[in-house]
């Protein structure tokens, strides 16, 4: 089963240059912008709650922060529902959309900042102050051309500097302020409704110290519109990354020891291969030898040919319930990592050759070249890009308390040892991807220094449609989400995780209050926002389960005609999943 290494090899092979660009996640009609039937969608073409695209009545490109309080204001002037959203949109829950737009239904105002994203470096002062849509590549560019890196960013660079924020976005790390990027910044500025008198609209800047700082780092759009951010830069430095192959059978005890040691730490977990891959990765002084780059294969531009091949043998695979065939796509998978190494290069253009990999930070801290083709062909794109019907794949992310963290593990490993072959379907990905963050003052941030916990898996493209070794991830996300307290990461996981998120979280009810002041009339609420933050389950009907919409307590929530039937789960009893059994198919 060599599709997988061939994804791989050949996305290392393809020319970047003849790749198409993400689309854009706002279309609009015949005017083209905002004002003729305008649609938002995420990058993936789908959303956590529904697979629907978001109709909004008019969109507004502010291009700067005097345009943002004018779209703000004539959202306020005229009582309309109002989100932003960047020129990215890779967050899977709906929360930028605001509602309305069609049907006669109230109308909407969809701010759009993919105009507005200016980056300005204070070398003097060890800062960058960007636009809420600047690119996150960009903010690292400049910061390293003023001889400066900034510390901390997501794995993933297709995101603007105002959604990483305002989402929780993060990399890894236990050291100095953490990994999580909203953990570095000291200064932004919030656009928020006002009444008549002061034009509808006002600037809130925020400083750290300030009352409603804590509110602002990670808003989830609900406060208002996020103008600009100042991140604290530090002295450029470099890094140098080693990828160390285990046995698991420590890991469940060796993890903290691993983050306390290795400032940007993570480790990836195969659970089906039991095997466990350590990211040793440190700075190095910066006359180390290497001008290493950070491009991870999964995030480059891929053969469109080869991400759909790859998509339609795993779809096979589901059709026939063929769980060996899987398990082969996840040794391969692994192995062509090692190959070429995650996708590290000692230097851009060049292969793999071997450990360690040092570059400097902006090279080494995040990737995604294929959101920022040089040229465009119709020969590559994101592998996930849904106009080409390549990858499609739930993303849950649950973050722990590192006593709890160890709980789950034990756990899921007995889960495996009764049911090898069902976790192979995660590891056909990227198995569960480990990393670190610190306690964060953010009242909607980590309230401890915690572990996440990433994981991807096949998703259906009809929703109806039940999935191979189904109850397997729905039992390992109860046990994170239920059993062991895990809190969800905003951006990411399927509707389910998010039931009683409210309590998880210790901050929210002066978050809920700082709402209150800024937004008394709710206009930033909506009612896709509030299946997030509400934290209740969403109403049960036929199939509901299987999309992730509901957790099952009758078998009409799962899918008898297939075969998949309501039960409890194998290591926790707690646990209700839909599993398949050939034996009460009529």
């Amino acid at each position: 089963m060599m599709s997988a290494f061939l994804l791989l090899v050949l996305c290392s092979l393809a020319p970047a240059a003849l790749s198409v660009p993400p689309r854009p996640p706002v279309r609009c009609g015949s005017d083209g912008d905002g004002d003729a039937g305008c649609v938002l969608s995420n990058a993936y073409g789908a959303w956590s709650s529904d697979r629907a695209d978001c109709p909004v009545a008019a969109v507004a490109y502010p291009a700067s922060e005097r345009d943002v309080v004018a779209a703000v204001a004539r959202a306020s002037a005229g009582g309309m529902r109002v989100k932003a959203v960047s020129g990215f949109a890779h967050t899977i829950p709906k929360l930028a959309c605001p509602g309305g737009g069609g049907n006669g239904s109230a109308a909407s105002l969809l701010i759009s900042t993919a105009r507005y994203a200016g980056v300005e470096v204070d070398a003097a002062a060890r800062t960058v102050t960007a636009d809420a849509g600047a690119p996150l590549r960009a903010v690292i560019d400049a910061a390293e051309a003023s001889g400066l890196s900034l510390p901390a960013s997501p794995y993933w660079e297709g995101v603007s500097v105002g959604g990483a924020v305002s989402t929780g976005s993060h990399g890894s790390s236990w050291w100095g302020r953490g990994g999580a990027l909203h953990d570095h910044v000291v200064r932004l500025s919030l656009v928020v409704p006002a009444g008549a008198a002061d034009g509808w609209a006002r600037v809130v800047p925020l400083a750290k110290g300030d009352a409603l700082f804590p509110a602002a780092l990670v808003s989830l759009g609900l406060l208002g519109v996020i103008s600009k951010v100042t991140l604290a830069l530090e002295p450029r430095f470099k890094r140098s990354v080693t990828y160390d192959y285990r046995d698991d059978s420590t890991f469940q005890d060796d993890f903290a020891n691993h983050a306390a040691r290795h400032e940007f730490a993570d480790i990836a977990w195969y659970p089906s291969q039991h095997q466990a891959v350590y990211r040793l990765d440190d700075r190095a002084p910066l006359n180390a030898t290497g001008d290493g780059v950070n491009d991870f294969i999964g995030f480059r531009s891929t053969l469109i040919a080869v991400s759909q091949g790859v998509r339609a043998l795993e779809t096979a695979l589901e059709g026939s319930r063929n769980v060996k065939g899987k398990c082969a796509m996840a040794t391969a998978e692994i192995a062509a990592k090692r190959l070429i190494g995650n996708g590290l290069r000692r230097k851009d253009g060049q292969p793999f050759t071997g450990y360690p990999v040092v570059g400097f930070q902006g090279k080494m801290q995040t990737s995604g070249s294929c959101a920022r083709p040089p040229a465009s062909s119709p020969l590559t794109a994101c592998a996930w890009d849904p106009r080409f019907k390549g990858l499609f794949f739930y993303e849950s992310t649950a973050i722990f308390s590192p006593a709890r963290f160890r709980s789950f593990v034990l756990d899921v490993k007995k889960l495996r040892d009764l049911n090898p072959d069902g976790m192979c379907g995660v590891d056909v990905y990227n198995g569960l991807l480990v990393r670190f963050v610190r306690r964060s003052e953010a009242w909607l941030g980590q309230p401890e220094d915690s572990v996440v916990v990433d994981f991807n898996y096949y998703r259906a493209a009809d929703p109806s449609a039940a999935r191979l070794s189904q109850d397997v991830w729905e039992e390992v996300e109860q046990l994170a989400f239920v059993k062991h307290g895990a809190r969800p990461h905003w951006a990411k996981n399927r509707m389910v995780a998010f039931r009683g998120v409210q309590g998880k979280y210790p901050g929210w009810a002066r978050f809920a209050a700082a709402k209150r002041q800024l937004d008394p009339r709710g206009l930033f609420d909506s009612p896709w926002s509030e299946d997030v933050v509400g934290g209740k389950e969403l109403s049960k009907d036929d199939g509901c389960a299987l999309d992730g919409r509901c957790v099952c307590s009758e078998d009409r929530h799962c899918s008898p005609g297939q075969g998949y039937y309501c039960g409890t789960g194998l290591v926790f009893s707690e646990a209700r999943v839909c599993r398949y059994s050939a034996s009460q198919l009529v």
